[in-house]
């Protein structure tokens, strides 16, 4: 072989030992937590929504209920760390199945737990194909814990709405296939906030929920509707901050926070 062949791939071969060094996976890792910390901690002043929405299948959890079999119970549970929180239920079996929270939902979860978003509201629209999806993400939210013996259901539904079921799961009328048309409706007359008070996460892999949304869905006086964040890959840490931030924007665009407050009164 030619030297300078060999200088070429000698050079290339410490490129390659370099990159997959321990140290620099360290770096890697990081700089990727650095990141992550400072979109968690990107908005912590508000103004925060006053409704929060989660689609459940694929956004707030890693399943999609119209693939399982099973209504999980008591016995179903998994247990381990809740984000260095203590032990509790990280995850409930539906058969074969594993049904856990994606990162950003349990950080936005616990968060909200704590008192962090001050006149935060959270709640469930998801178009669950089947009476069954349906029961069975109703079972996951009550096993689900947030921290150690608070469940989702104990957070969202306890704390939140003092005991009413707000959520719109399932496509069984008067709910469809359309959230626009359907479950954000009643839940702008069940919850009495405005659209445009409103956050709202979808992965949209089987339509466009957030456009959808964004265009059915506005306030007569303000033309605003809810704000919509796309999360095909998930609900992660980074989508929720994200979330924040641009409804903050939107909050203090709307002529400022103090003529958007005597706007959505009228």
């Amino acid at each position: 072989m030619m030297p300078s062949l060999l200088y070429a791939r000698s050079t290339i071969l410490l490129a390659v030992a370099s990159a997959f060094h321990p140290s620099s996976l360290r770096n890697n890792n990081h700089l990727s937590s650095s990141r992550r910390l400072r979109m968690t901690s990107a908005n912590t002043n508000g103004p925060f929504p006053e409704l929060v929405v989660f689609d459940l299948d694929a956004c707030f959890w890693d399943q999609e209920m119209y693939t399982l079999s099973k209504i999980p119970d008591e016995t179903n549970v998994v247990r381990g760390d809740l984000n260095g929180r203590g032990e509790g239920v990280v995850g409930v079996m539906s058969g074969r199945s594993r049904i856990s929270l994606h990162k950003g939902s349990l950080s936005a979860l616990q968060s909200h737990h704590d008192g962090r978003y001050p006149g935060t509201r959270v709640c469930f629209a998801s178009s669950a194909d089947t009476e069954l999806a349906e029961r069975i993400g109703r079972a996951a939210l009550r096993l689900l814990e947030v921290v150690p013996g608070t469940t989702v259901w104990d957070l969202v539904v306890g704390r939140d709405w003092n005991g009413e079921d707000v959520n719109q799961i399932g496509r069984r009328p008067p709910l469809s296939a359309n959230k626009s048309a359907t479950h954000f409706p009643i839940l702008r007359e069940l919850t009495r906030v405005r659209y445009d008070r409103m956050l709202f996460f979808d992965d949209c892999q089987w339509g466009d929920h957030c456009g959808q949304v964004e265009r059915a869905c506005k306030e007569s006086n303000t033309g605003n509707g809810p704000i919509t964040i796309r999360t095909p890959y998930g609900l992660g840490v980074e989508e929720w901050a994200a979330g924040l931030e641009k409804y903050a924007k939107a909050y203090q665009a709307l002529d400022g926070a103090d003529n958007y407050d005597i706007k959505r009164r009228k």
